[in-house]
């Protein structure tokens, strides 16, 4: 029987799974660090189900995919595209950058897998854009054209972080003074938690308690640290504001996403915070984002989801 395949590869794990009558099956997770290159990790995926022949796979993987060689920046595979495919003897074989896949899961994700935050009401085949704050900030936008899917590829992640309020001076000070420059990047990341944090640790004059993200977002969640609360809110500000600048670049009427492994983890604080009014509060432009809708992905497999949309549409496109 032949079959496709998709895998998300990150620099800990490589994903994988099987296409079903367009559904993902037999999901399995592997250490990249078992194996010394890819194509061993994928050949024991397929090794695991003898009565498949895989022709045609996805796979998206943490690193630019422009030319032939692809190097992952987090890990030590590096192989070239073709052959890749000639060694897992594939009829077609995709390899696209992580975030293009997490852009191209967006129309294909149903209600159950998203968190609506505020108002707004997405328009069919309207530009989207998605941005995650994880170990760093991802962000793709995605356009329909000729009756397809297209990212738009870049580095949004890395443009200058705009200051809204004081507390935002604050952060900006602290990060222009200790890096010479504020990227949106050192806020919205796992790091930039920790930025934020002694930022207005250093303004309190208080002594910073915490240097891991995941310490802060628990001491705020809590409620055990007024600093970490602080800092959570901010960091939600932040992201407001950043997600309607996003929505404003594009006319995302199609509705701004926040991925990435952040945000997910506190999903009712995010919705109770100031994230939606920072989104809305753009002067005269106040009323055209109003309508757009902003939701957080709550799908662990969205990676996947948007290999499989991205080989499915491709296949089809190329006949």
């Amino acid at each position: 029987m032949n079959a496709h395949f998709v895998a998300d590869v990150g620099g800990t794990n490589i994903r994988l799974a099987t296409i079903h009558d367009g559904k993902l099956v037999d999901i399995q997770k592997m250490l990249c660090a078992s194996f010394d290159n890819i194509s061993d990790a994928i050949q024991q995926y397929f090794d695991a189900f003898d009565d498949r022949t895989y022709v045609a796979g996805c796979i998206a993987i943490a690193c630019p995919t422009n030319d032939d060689q692809v190097s992952m920046t987090n890990h030590s595979w590096s192989f070239s595209k073709k052959a890749l495919k000639d060694t897992l003897k594939l009829d077609n074989l995709f390899v696209i950058n992580d975030f293009s896949a997490v852009a191209h899961s967006l129309p294909v994700l149903t209600n159950e897998q998203l968190v609506q935050v505020g108002q707004g009401h997405k328009q069919d085949s309207a530009n989207v854009v998605v941005f995650g704050p994880g170990t760093g900030l991802g962000v793709e936008h995605m356009t329909w054209r000729q009756g397809v899917w297209e990212t738009l590829d870049g580095e949004g992640g890395h443009v200058d972080f705009s200051p809204v309020d004081e507390t935002d001076m604050v952060i900006w000070r602290f990060l222009n003074k200790k890096f010479g420059r504020a990227s949106a990047e050192e806020v919205m990341s796992g790091r930039g938690l920790v930025n934020i944090y002694q930022a207005l640790c250093e303004q309190a004059c208080h002594t910073a308690s915490f240097s891991d993200p995941a310490q802060i977002t628990a001491a705020a969640l809590d409620g055990s640290c007024a600093l970490s609360v602080s800092t959570l809110n901010q960091f939600c500000r932040i992201m407001g504001s950043f997600a309607g600048n996003l929505a404003l670049n594009a006319a995302t009427h199609g509705g701004v996403y926040i991925g990435g492994g952040i945000a997910s983890r506190f999903v009712s604080f995010l919705q109770q915070s100031d994230f939606r009014a920072r989104f809305e509060a753009k002067g005269v432009m106040a009323k055209y984002v109003k309508d757009i809708p902003t939701y957080i992905i709550t799908e662990p497999d969205h990676g996947l989801l948007g290999a499989n949309a991205y080989l499915q549409q491709n296949i089809a496109r190329n006949g």
